[in-house]
């Protein structure tokens, strides 16, 4: 009897490894077309980028480019003289602080009303679908360079003769000494929510398709129990979902730092194409990845240990 559970427990391990090795196997081929395209596309360029942020690299007619070592001296510029670069890059910080949690806040709470059961549900999710559609290339450009947009945004401020509600609500609530800072956040918030609205879309849809797995029979044994709503929130909703709160945190930061409108953005577009420096424009970029990288590594040790995982 003993000696029969013994194979049993044996075979049970062995089929719990060969399982786990089966999809690790499926893992490894799923992400093997990313892996393939890296190497034989990204791979080079990534290195000789590096390369030449070290190098004062200079163009040779029908040659290519010609580097010359120069050590660390496009890093001691960048960081001591140039008076832009390090001013762009924490105000680029400061604002990744406060747009990350904003878009994290919006897109979970309007996944959550989308999530429940009402009339013309399907068109109100197009409609939130369609921040995704609007900061596509094309919609941005159609609306940066919409007369018609601009002229009504020139009568409003004629009509208004400079003032607005929300002028007159920040004056009011910026008087006095306490709670500025609060307020002030709050209004750069409010002001940046058209942009925050159409950086939400991805988001939206990560977290609906989180929260329609969660089993209905769990909510209604909780009913059963006395659990008020806010308590299945809390115990269930946001447990669940807490690693698709991961993944829309790393997809975040990284939208939210590869936008090419930026002000750091361009100024390192204008040192390209303008000034020529390639070397220059190399460490610019390895410091600012670098930034990105550690800033993901820190918000994922950090998230990861309350993630719930369940199977």
């Amino acid at each position: 009897m003993a000696e029969q559970k013994t194979k049993g427990k044996k075979s049970k391990t062995k089929r719990q490894k060969n399982l786990a090795r089966g999809n690790a196997i499926a893992g490894y081929l799923f992400i093997s077309p990313l892996i393939i395209g890296f190497l034989l596309f990204l791979a080079y360029p990534l290195a000789q980028s590096f390369y030449m942020s070290f190098c004062k690299v200079s163009p040779v007619a029908g040659q290519g480019f010609e580097f010359v070592w120069s050590g660390l001296t496009h890093y001691k510029y960048i960081f001591t003289v140039d008076p832009d670069y390090t001013r762009l890059l924490l105000a680029e910080l400061q604002k990744m602080a406060l747009y990350v949690p904003s878009i994290l806040i919006f897109s979970f709470f309007m996944s959550l009303l989308l999530n429940q059961e009402f009339k013309g549900r399907t068109f109100v999710r197009a409609v939130y679908f369609l921040p995704v559609i609007l900061s596509s290339g094309v919609m941005v450009g159609l609306e940066t360079n919409n007369s018609l947009l601009s002229g009504m945004q020139d009568l409003i401020k004629e009509d208004t003769n400079g003032t607005s509600i929300t002028a007159t609500l920040e004056s009011i609530l910026l008087q006095g000494e306490n709670g500025n800072s609060f307020f002030e956040l709050i209004i750069r918030v409010v002001d940046e929510v058209y942009n925050i609205a159409i950086s939400s879309g991805i988001q939206i849809i990560i977290f609906l398709s989180g929260l329609q797995t969660i089993s209905p029979s769990m909510y209604e044994a909780a009913k059963i129990e006395g659990c008020t709503g806010w308590e299945s929130f809390w115990k269930i909703t946001f447990p669940m979902i807490s690693s698709l709160i991961l993944v829309n945190i790393i997809y975040t930061i990284v939208d939210f730092f590869t936008k090419s409108d930026s002000e750091f953005m361009e100024m390192i577009n204008k040192t390209l194409l303008t000034d020529f420096n390639y070397g220059r424009v190399s460490a610019m970029s390895w410091v600012y990845f670098a930034i990105i990288i550690v800033i993901l590594g820190i918000v994922s040790l950090i998230i990861s240990k309350r993630v719930y995982y369940y199977d």
